[in-house]
C-alpha cells in the first residue's frame, strides 16, 4: 500500500484547458518515472480510439469508463494483474461519472493511497449540477477551480449550449456532446443576457 492518497477535483467551463492540464501533468509524471493511468468515460465517444486528446493536439492512450464500470475493480484487477500500485489516476471528463463511481474512486485513494485527479466540468448548459461533479463536491480532499475569462472580461462559469445560429439553446438532453460548434463558455450576465436575446429573436422571426 502506497502512503495516503488525495481525491482531487479539478473543475473548469468548456474551454479551459481542462484536458491539456491533465496532459501535461501525465507528461510530468512519464518525465520523472511516476506510476499513472489515465481513464475517460466512454460516453464521450467523438473519439474512435481510447484516447485522451486536447483541442492543442497532444493526446494519451487511456482506459474506457463505462457506465455500469466498478472502478474500484477494474483498479483492483489492474494491480492484480502487473503488481504494480499506481502513484496517480487522472480522469478526465469526471462530470460524467456516476456518484457510485465517484464512491469508488474514493475507495481506491482510501484503500491504495493512489492518488487521483479527477478534471470536469461543475454544471450542465442549463447551469445545473452534473451527477458526478456533485458527488466529487462532496467527497474530494481537495477542490480546485480552473479560471478562465469570458469575452466580456469576466469569469466564465456557463457552459451555454448555442444552436448553428448562435442562438442559446435551453431546453432539450443534458448531455450533447460537442464543442466549439455547440458550446460556448459565458460568466452569468453574458448567459442571462444571450438567452434574452435569442428568446427576443424567435418572437419576432414567429410574430
Amino acid at each position: 500500500m502506497n502512503g495516503p492518497g488525495k481525491l482531487y477535483f479539478r473543475y473548469g467551463t468548456m474551454g479551459s484547458a481542462k484536458t491539456a492540464l491533465l496532459l501535461t501533468q501525465a507528461y510530468n509524471f512519464e518525465e520523472r518515472g511516476m506510476q499513472y493511468m489515465c481513464f475517460k468515460p466512454i460516453i464521450d465517444d467523438r473519439e474512435k480510439d481510447n484516447v485522451i486528446r486536447s483541442r492543442i493536439g497532444i493526446e494519451r492512450k487511456c482506459e474506457w469508463i463505462y457506465p455500469d464500470t466498478d472502478i474500484y475493480e477494474l483498479v483492483k484487477g489492474l494491480y492484480e494483474e502487473t503488481l504494480v500500485l499506481k502513484d496517480w489516476i487522472l480522469i478526465d471528463e469526471a462530470q460524467f461519472l456516476t456518484e457510485a463511481q465517484v464512491d469508488q474512486l474514493s475507495r481506491i485513494v482510501d484503500d491504495y493511497g493512489t492518488n487521483v485527479v479527477c478534471y470536469g466540468l461543475r454544471t450542465d448548459f442549463q447551469s445545473h449540477v452534473f451527477e458526478g461533479s456533485r458527488r466529487l463536491f462532496e467527497l474530494a480532499d481537495s477542490i480546485d477551480e480552473i479560471k478562465s475569462t469570458c469575452s466580456c472580461g469576466r469569469k466564465t462559469i456557463i457552459n451555454a449550449r448555442i444552436d448553428g445560429q448562435g442562438n442559446i439553446v435551453t431546453d432539450g438532453a443534458q448531455v450533447e456532446i460537442g464543442g466549439d460548434d455547440k458550446y460556448v463558455a459565458l460568466c452569468r450576465r453574458c448567459w442571462r443576457n444571450r438567452r434574452i436575446e435569442s428568446a427576443n429573436r424567435n418572437t419576432i422571426k414567429f410574430e
